[in-house]
């Protein structure tokens, strides 16, 4: 019984702890935002923006 609260308090704080720092590192982690598309090539060498069909 002497080791059991001390234990208890121990153990919530470490997962009151892990939990804050999993939730602020996922948050610092995640990307939200979308990259810029370079449109300054012309279409005709574009991969993805405008392929031109037919012309292979």
């Amino acid at each position: 019984m002497k080791f059991l609260v001390p234990g208890a308090i121990a153990a919530l704080a470490g997962t009151t702890l892990a939990f804050a720092l999993v939730i602020v590192g996922t948050g610092l982690a995640e990307q939200n935002t979308r990259p810029e598309v370079d449109q300054s090539e012309q279409a005709q060498s574009a991969l993805l923006n405008q392929p031109e069909y037919g012309s292979r």
